[in-house]
């Protein structure tokens, strides 16, 4: 006869259940998780994908290694799960403008992705395959976090995502590449200064600011892709025009020279307009 009471049955167990399944916190989506599976939907017809295919499969893995998600997918094995993935592309799915039903509360971020992939379709195509180009060759994990990737709040606006602003960044801040391209310049007799506000710096600061410049690419990495830069894609800017190449701003961080240029035109023309009309 079973000498256990059932007072020691219901008694709470001294060893705690290791089965317990917690709630996951829920993270959001980051700009460079909407472009990859925006692409996947666009390439698929723009129709969703389930959980099974193949497709969907490969991408929870590619989110699961993107270096911005490497403390989120070790703390917890569904983080982007397939499931989770495959119930994204029917939010990005729902958000195309032909799709016949109600839309799914996919949230902005993956409205505007949405958005931009309809307005520039090869653009984003490009960034996204960027984007894998540089987790498979292992440059976008070497890649250290930069400085101006991200806007002021934390969060980056550019179209690419944060992870090619990084990669962009990086690059023109390799001490080489300046260093060939101002020899260039000095052997072609060409003056090493701000392309956009012509600053010198050897002008104003003498000896001291001789051969201080930084350079910018003139083609954003996610249209010339992760190629071997040329000298003569790179322009010469100051620390000042750099930043606002970069800044993240009104759904853009990159700019060309000849952007910033006509940015920095604009406001005097605005200003002429505002002063002419309070005269009169």
């Amino acid at each position: 006869m079973c000498s256990t009471s059932l007072s020691s049955l219901n008694a709470p167990s001294a060893t705690p259940n290791t089965h317990t399944i917690l709630p996951m916190a829920r993270i959001d989506w980051t700009r460079d998780e909407l472009l990859l599976a925006c692409a996947l939907v666009a390439q698929n017809d723009w129709h969703e994908l389930r959980q099974g295919d193949e497709s969907v499969l490969e991408l929870s893995d590619l989110l699961r290694s993107l270096p911005t998600n490497r403390d989120n997918a070790a703390s917890d094995p569904r983080f982007r799960s397939p499931n989770s993935v495959s119930r994204k592309t029917t939010d990005v799915a729902t958000a195309h403008p032909s799709y016949p039903g109600a839309a799914t509360r996919g949230g902005r971020p993956t409205k505007a992705v949405v958005r931009d992939f309809l307005a520039h379709p090869a653009e984003m195509l490009a960034a996204a395959d960027a984007i894998r180009l540089g987790i498979g060759s292992g440059e976008l994990h070497r890649i250290p976090p930069q400085p101006d990737e991200a806007g002021d709040d934390g969060e980056t606006t550019a179209p690419e995502g944060q992870l090619l602003a990084r990669w962009a960044l990086y690059r023109e801040r390799d001490r080489g590449l300046r260093d060939r391209k101002i020899q260039q310049a000095r052997r072609r007799g060409q003056a090493v200064q701000c392309e956009v506000c012509s600053f010198d710096f050897k002008r104003f600061y003498g000896a001291l600011g001789d051969g201080y410049i930084e350079v910018h690419h003139t083609l954003p990495l996610h249209i010339s892709g992760p190629t071997e830069t040329r000298l003569d894609d790179l322009a010469f800017l100051c620390a000042n025009c750099h930043r606002m190449c970069h800044k993240s701003f009104d759904g853009e961080s990159w700019r060309t020279p000849d952007d910033l240029r006509a940015i920095i035109r604009a406001p005097e023309s605005d200003a002429d307009h505002a002063a002419s009309a309070s005269a009169s």
